[in-house]
C-alpha cells in the first residue's frame, strides 16, 4: 500500500472517529436540552393550569373532565385531574365510561410525589392509553379539597423531535467529513510527493541511473532525508565506480591469463572459471553455481576442491591427468580463502605443464639417443683405432680395412653433429631464410639427380611429374632443396629393389603442394604422429644399417614450418608411403 493511501485512510479513519464523537455527543445533549425544555414547559403549563384550577373555585364548576378536556385543547397535552384519594375526576383522552373503569391512580409516582412534595415527574409506559409518556403533576386545592392535575406527552413525540434534530446534526456533519477527507487527500497528495519522487529516484539507482538528483524544496524531514538520498547516491555512485574499475582490472588479469583460474564457494559451487580454463578443460555451458565434477568430470579436479575447502592456511600444490578433450599434465596450486576464522571459499590455478614434461621426455629422449648414436661410431673408431695400435698397422691389408671403417664411421659422427647443429640452430630462432622468387622445377631435378646414382644401385626410378609452367615459390632454394633431398632419400632407404618414387607438384589456393611418393616397406599408423620427432625410428636397426642419423625429417619439418607451410603423410604398410609439403606461391 502507497503511503499517500495509508496517509489518506489514517485521516479518514481520525476524522469519521471525531465526527462520529461529536455527532454523539451533540446528539445526546441536544436531546437532553430538549427533554429539559419540554419538561420546563409542561411543568409552566401545570403551574398555570392549576392557577386556573384555583381560581375556578367557587364557580360550581365541578365537571373535572370537562375542565380536562378543554385545558387539553387550549395547551396541547393531556390533562388528567386526580382527588386526594386517587380517583381520577377528568381525562382529556378518557370518555364519561372509560373515567368509571379507570383505575385508582394513587400509586402513580408522580402523583405520590405531587401529594407529598408539590410536584411530581416521571416517564414510564402508560397502561392507560398504552404509550410510552413523561409525566409532570402539581398538586391544587380548590373549595377546601386537594387534588392533582397531571399534564403528559408522549415520550414518541420526544423521539421524533430527536430525529429531527439527528437528521439537522448527519447532513452537516456528513459535509463536514467529505471536505475533511478531499482536505486529507490533498494533504497527503503533497506530503507523499516528494516521497514518490524518492522512490521513483531509488528504482533508477536500482537500474544503474546515477545521473540525477534530487530537488531539495524545504527544510523539514523530507527536505533532508533528499540531501541524505543525494549524498547517499554519490557515495554510492562512487563506490560503484570503484567497484566497477576494480571489478574491470581483475577480469582483465583473468583474461589476460594464460593459466587457468578457478574459483569455488564455501559449498564448492563455482564462483568464477576464467576462459583460459575453460578453453582447457573444452567447458561450454556456463558453469557458475554448478560443482567442479558437474562441468569438468574429472574426480580428481572436484576432491581437490573439497580438500581445500577443508584447510585454515596453506597450499596444496598437485599434479594431475587429464583425458578430455585430450591427454594433459595440469599442475595445479589450490588455497583457501579465510576470513574471520572461516573458510570462504578456495582459489586453484591451473597450469598446463604438457609442453613442459612433454620437452622434458623429449630432452631426456635426445640425450639417451645423441649418446647411443655418438657412442655407436666413437666406440667403432676407438676400436678399431686401438687394433692398428696394436699392432694391426702392420698388416697392409688389414688396416686398409679398418682405416675405411674409421672413415666411414667418422663420416657418420660428422654427418650426426651437422645434423644436430642444423636442427638446434632452425630451433633456436636464430635461422633467417633467404626468401626469394624461385623455380621449384630446377632445384627439384637438382635434388633428384643428386641422388640418382643412390636409386640406380637397387635399381629403383626416380620420376619427376611436374609441370614446367608451374608458378614461382616463395623460398630459400638451398633450405628447400635439402627438404626434398632429405625426403627422397628416406624414400630410396625404405624402398626395395625395383621399386619407384614419384615426386609431383600442384599450384592451389596460394600454395605449391610437393609430393614424394614411394612403394616402400610403409609406416604403421600408430608409428605416424611420432616419425617426425628426433631419432624416432620405426625399424631400430633399419636406419643405422643405412647410415641414417633420425634427424632428417625433424629437420624437414622444421624448415617446412619456416617456410609457412605444412608436412603431412599418408602410408599403407607394405603397399609405400607419400611425404605432402607446402610452400607460399610467390607474390
Amino acid at each position: 500500500m502507497h503511503i499517500h493511501h495509508k496517509i489518506v485512510g489514517l485521516f479518514t479513519i481520525i476524522t469519521a472517529v471525531i465526527l462520529s464523537n461529536i455527532y454523539f455527543s451533540l446528539n445526546r445533549n441536544l436531546r437532553e436540552q430538549a427533554f429539559e425544555r419540554i419538561s420546563a414547559n409542561i411543568e409552566r403549563q401545570a403551574v398555570s393550569i392549576r392557577t386556573l384550577l384555583e381560581r375556578y373555585a367557587g364557580a360550581g364548576n365541578d365537571d373535572y373532565d370537562d375542565i380536562a378536556d378543554r385545558l387539553a385543547a387550549d395547551f396541547q397535552l393531556r390533562v388528567t385531574i386526580v382527588d386526594a384519594t386517587g380517583r381520577v375526576l377528568g381525562d382529556s383522552n378518557l370518555d364519561a365510561e372509560a373515567l368509571r373503569t379507570i383505575e385508582n391512580h394513587k400509586d402513580r409516582p408522580e402523583i405520590r410525589a405531587a401529594f407529598a412534595e408539590g410536584s411530581g415527574v416521571s416517564d414510564r409506559y402508560s397502561t392507560t392509553v398504552d404509550k410510552a409518556m413523561l409525566y409532570h403533576a402539581v398538586r391544587f386545592s380548590r373549595d377546601g379539597q386537594t387534588g392533582v392535575v397531571r399534564l403528559s406527552i408522549p415520550l414518541a413525540e420526544l423521539e421524533e423531535i430527536g430525529s429531527r434534530l439527528r437528521r439537522l446534526l448527519v447532513v452537516p456533519l456528513l459535509l463536514a467529513f467529505f471536505c475533511i477527507v478531499i482536505l486529507n487527500t490533498a494533504t497527503a497528495a503533497v506530503v507523499s510527493g516528494p516521497l514518490r519522487t524518492i522512490t521513483a529516484q531509488a528504482r533508477r539507482i536500482a537500474a544503474g541511473d546515477f545521473s540525477r538528483k534530487l530537488p531539495v524544496r524545504t527544510r523539514d524531514e523530507v527536505g533532508k532525508l533528499a540531501e541524505a538520498f543525494n549524498y547517499m547516491i554519490g557515495h554510492v555512485r562512487s563506490r560503484i565506480e570503484e567497484v566497477t574499475t576494480s571489478k574491470s582490472r581483475l577480469e582483465a588479469v583473468f583474461l589476460s591469463m594464460f593459466d587457468g583460474i578457478l574459483v569455488v564457494d564455501a559449498r564448492g559451487s563455482i564462483v568464477l572459471m576464467n576462459q583460459a580454463l575453460r578453453e582447457l578443460l573444452s567447458v561450454q555451458s556456463d558453469p557458475v553455481g554448478k560443482r567442479p565434477m558437474e562441468v569438468i568430470r574429472n574426480i580428481e579436479i572436484q576432491e581437490l576442491t573439497v580438500e581445500t575447502l577443508t584447510l585454515r592456511e596453506g597450499l596444496i600444490r598437485r599434479e594431475l591427468s587429464i583425458l578430455m578433450p585430450e591427454e594433459r599434465c595440469l599442475l595445479v596450486h589450490a588455497t583457501p580463502i579465510c576470513r574471520d576464522g572461516k573458510t570462504q571459499g578456495a582459489v586453484l590455478v591451473f597450469h598446463d605443464i604438457t609442453e613442459l614434461r612433454t620437452l622434458e621426455n623429449v630432452r631426456k629422449d635426445f640425450v639417451a639417443n645423441v649418446s647411443h648414436e655418438l657412442r655407436t661410431p666413437v666406440a667403432s673408431i676407438q676400436g678399431y683405432t686401438e687394433t692398428l695400435l696394436d699392432g694391426a698397422i702392420n698388416d697392409p691389408d688389414n688396416a686398409r680395412d679398418f682405416l675405411e671403417i674409421i672413415h666411414t664411421e667418422s663420416g657418420r659422427l660428422a654427418a650426426l653433429i651437422s645434423d644436430l647443429m642444423e636442427l638446434a640452430r632452425i630451433e633456436s630462432g636464430k635461422f633467417q631464410p633467404q626468401f626469394q622468387s624461385c623455380s621449384l622445377v630446377g632445384f627439384c631435378r637438382r635434388a633428384v639427380e643428386g641422388l640418382r646414382p643412390m636409386a640406380e644401385r637397387k635399381n629403383i626410378s626416380i620420376t619427376l611429374d611436374l609441370d614446367e609452367r608451374l608458378p614461382p615459390v616463395r623460398a630459400d632454394e638451398t633450405q628447400l632443396t635439402q627438404v626434398l633431398i632429405n625426403l627422397i632419400d628416406n624414400a630410396v632407404k625404405y624402398t626395395g629393389d625395383n621399386g619407384n618414387i614419384i615426386v609431383s607438384a600442384a599450384a592451389a589456393e596460394g600454395m605449391m603442394r610437393v609430393a614424394v611418393s614411394d612403394t616402400g616397406i610403409g609406416i604403421p599408423e600408430k608409428d605416424i604422429p611420432r616419425i617426425f620427432e628426433r631419432f624416432y625410428r620405426v625399424d631400430k636397426a633399419r636406419p643405422r644399417a643405412q647410415g641414417g642419423t633420425g634427424l632428417g625429417l625433424a629437420i624437414v619439418k622444421h624448415i617446412v614450418q619456416v617456410h609457412g607451410g605444412d608436412l603431412t603423410v599418408e602410408s599403407t604398410p607394405g603397399r609405400g608411403s607419400v611425404f605432402t609439403f607446402t610452400v607460399p606461391l610467390a607474390s
